[in-house]
């Protein structure tokens, strides 16, 4: 399976704009699925709830979602992007992946982050796992790389990469996904976005360094801090189908469950 990443820069406030880029990005990508990052329609940061719900759209029947679903129909292709979505008189930061036979998957962000908090709704279960050229991929957004759980979920449900559209401000989690990685034994592929945005006397830095990882901790396509454009690199499903660590160690069915009861029984008596 060949994935590309399109790392860039959203033009705040500016969907029509940004859908442009997506569309451009995936028509001239020879890739099965290409990754965008999180918001990827919208920029990030917004004054207050009622800005973001001049931008958010309804997915699958807004414009963006229409115009992408159009191009992967066209092209053969499937692309995962983040988009502010509006669901009835609900607003989430969610990510669309359609792909070309005409199936729309709408993830919706678990972990909430920061001012997000201030303008987007907390969400409910969604769906987070797609099926692309053979290939499981299990769906997240950005700040759920900080919960193992969430990982762990998508690999314990089959998934064989994990898609990580995202807008990193901290420095440590490119690294972090490499132990996501390893623990669970699958791809893992962030796709963030670079340059800075500033609302409200706010400024937000964000850290490019989009990257593939390999089960095995490798990086497989790693980009600049500030690297514009689409790095495309093919994976193979069957490394990540692959849990054995030593003939006689299994990275799943190695874990102690019988233990967690005890320990969960702690973490309550603590709390």
């Amino acid at each position: 399976m060949n994935i590309g990443l399109f790392q860039f820069a959203p033009r705040r406030g500016r969907p029509d704009e940004n859908a442009a880029l997506l569309e451009d990005a995936l028509r001239a990508s020879s890739v099965d699925l290409l990754i965008a990052p999180e918001l990827a329609t919208t920029g990030y940061l917004f004054l207050d709830r009622g800005e973001l719900a001049d931008v958010a759209e309804e997915v699958p029947g807004g414009p963006t979602a229409a115009r992408l679903a159009r191009a992967c129909r066209e092209t053969g292709r499937a692309i995962f992007f983040g988009i502010a979505e509006r669901a009835g008189d609900r607003l989430y930061n969610a990510a669309a992946l359609l792909t070309a036979d005409g199936a729309c998957v709408i993830y919706r962000k678990a972990h909430l982050f920061d001012t997000e908090t201030l303008v987007f709704d907390r969400a409910g279960a969604s769906t987070s796992f797609a099926s692309i050229a053979g290939t499981n991929i299990g769906l997240m957004i950005c700040y759920d790389w900080r919960f193992p759980e969430v990982a762990r979920l998508l690999a314990l449900g089959g998934a064989d990469l994990l898609a990580h559209p995202s807008n990193l401000v901290h420095p440590h989690c490119q690294d972090a996904m490499i132990t996501r990685a390893l623990e669970n034994r699958v791809f893992a592929a962030t796709v963030n976005r670079f340059g800075s945005e500033s609302v409200g006397g706010v400024t937000v830095q964000f850290s490019g360094r989009s990257q593939v990882v390999s089960p095995l901790g490798e990086r497989l396509v790693t980009m600049g801090p500030e690297e514009e454009g689409v790095r495309v690199t093919a994976i193979d499903p069957a490394l990540a189908r692959d849990k054995q660590v030593t003939p006689r160690n299994h990275v799943l069915e190695d874990r102690r469950v019988d233990l967690w009861g005890a320990l969960l029984n702690d973490h309550r008596s603590a709390g």
